[in-house]
């Protein structure tokens, strides 16, 4: 693959808190290495920010291996920016050319306040898993694997489901900022395998309402989630989750 060097024009979101306007930022970077991932090219940013005097950009990362979801930006109007199935750290430069403005901003749902720049507050996921509550097993000593026999085809979905890693892709893709994708990747990868059945109903009534309150939108099926989903979430996850929603709902009346 070719290695290439480019000069970049940047138009980041600056913003102190939450309760304070923010506005973007031009930045020019020189000499970056197609080779970078997108964070490594905000440390290049940021050094020089810092030799200047100024003020960092704010943004959020961990473990920079697309695994913990923290690297929530907004790249040129999409959810991690223009590569499909991508976490921001894993966005390399290659994705770009010489000459070009990148736009970058924050993840956008009143259910996500900005922290600082481009840093979002997105402790309402917690908050909605916690609501999941409990699963009942055994745990006593170690089980056979093999010791409750699950169909190949659940236990695929719910491996899907689970790959789940909470960036908030979905809610910053969303028209309605809704949370469907999400609580119904959570509520999926139990609600498929025996050990999470017995709860099932209770853990949809209460992760639904926990995630209203929270003030996310409606899902109104345009499917912008799953299209910008770094671990490509399916769909069908929702339409499941209304499944259990509406028999739970029935049941407790």
């Amino acid at each position: 693959m070719e290695h290439y060097h480019m000069n970049l024009t940047l138009k980041v979101w600056r913003q102190k808190n939450s309760q304070t306007p923010g506005n973007f930022e031009t930045y020019n970077v020189n000499d970056v290495s197609s080779e970078m991932s997108f964070l490594e090219m905000f440390d290049v940013l940021n050094e020089r920010l810092i030799s200047e005097g100024k003020e960092p950009v704010t943004f959020d990362h961990d473990c920079r291996e697309g695994i913990c979801g923290a690297c929530s930006m907004v790249i040129d109007g999409r959810a991690h920016g223009p590569w499909g199935g991508t976490t921001t750290c894993q966005l390399h430069m290659r994705a770009f050319k010489n000459g070009d403005t990148i736009v970058v901003e924050p993840f956008r749902a009143n259910a996500f306040p900005v922290i600082k720049d481009l840093m979002v507050d997105r402790s309402a996921f917690d908050r909605i898993i916690q609501a999941g509550g409990f699963i009942s097993v055994n745990t006593g000593n170690a089980v056979d694997g093999n010791a409750i026999p699950i169909d190949k085809d659940d236990a695929d979905k719910a491996f899907a489901a689970a790959a789940c890693i909470g960036c908030g892709a979905c809610v910053a893709a969303c028209k309605n900022s809704s949370a469907m994708l999400f609580v119904s990747a959570k509520v999926s990868h139990l609600a498929l395998l025996p050990q999470g059945k017995p709860e099932e109903k209770q853990r949809a009534l209460q992760m639904i309402t926990q995630m209203d309150k929270e003030g996310f939108g409606g899902c109104t099926n345009t499917y912008a989630c799953e299209a910008e989903c770094p671990k490509e979430i399916s769909v069908m996850n929702i339409a499941r989750l209304n499944r259990q929603f509406l028999k739970a709902s029935i049941e407790e009346e």
